[in-house]
């Protein structure tokens, strides 16, 4: 049996001082959510659109392969990625910076990485130091520090690495089998 003893409270905070305290907390999370998204590029880049790639996902000695089909729409960028069987693993639009889901599959984060490092990887050269300041890019390999890491076999067939994570061979689809 429990006896509670109701003459003894317990200070609740309240006041401006708490208040503030909680609201600086709530900005503080929100702004670490928004710092842990991929950078995107400060404009759109003129990318050669539409793309159609094969991407190769490797990572621990597993391997995963996708399709990935980019194009204009509208005011966007749509990024669609299916397995090779044509089932949709991922769809963004990309509209005014902002992604935004296209369809009804569930949130992907890995993907809106992906989509965001390739947009990197496929800028023109030219546009890189306008899109991306602190970019830079030597000869066939190109780099956004702490972020991507590109080399270049030929423009559209490049190897993606991710500092803490998986490393992507983009090749573009041609039609033709190998």
């Amino acid at each position: 049996m429990f006896i509670v003893n109701q003459s003894k409270r317990i200070p609740t905070p309240t006041g401006p001082a708490n208040i503030l305290k909680f609201l600086l907390l709530g900005a503080a999370l929100l702004l670490s959510a928004c710092a842990s998204q991929a950078p995107l590029p400060e404009h759109s880049p003129n990318m050669p659109l539409p793309q159609q790639l094969h991407i190769q996902r490797l990572l621990d000695g597993q391997r995963q392969d996708w399709v990935l089909v980019i194009a204009r729409e509208g005011p966007g960028i749509r990024w669609s990625m299916m397995d090779l069987l044509g089932i949709p693993q991922a769809r963004q639009k990309l509209i005014d910076g902002q992604w935004q889901a296209d369809g009804l599959l569930p949130p992907n984060p890995e993907a809106r990485a992906l989509f965001a490092a390739l947009m990197f990887a496929l800028t023109p050269r030219d546009e890189l130091t306008g899109n991306y300041p602190e970019a830079w890019q030597h000869g066939a390999q190109r780099s956004l520090p702490a972020h991507w890491d590109v080399r270049y076999a030929q423009p559209l067939s490049f190897e993606l690495k991710l500092p803490q994570g998986p490393t992507y061979q983009v090749t573009p689809l041609t039609g033709e089998t190998p």
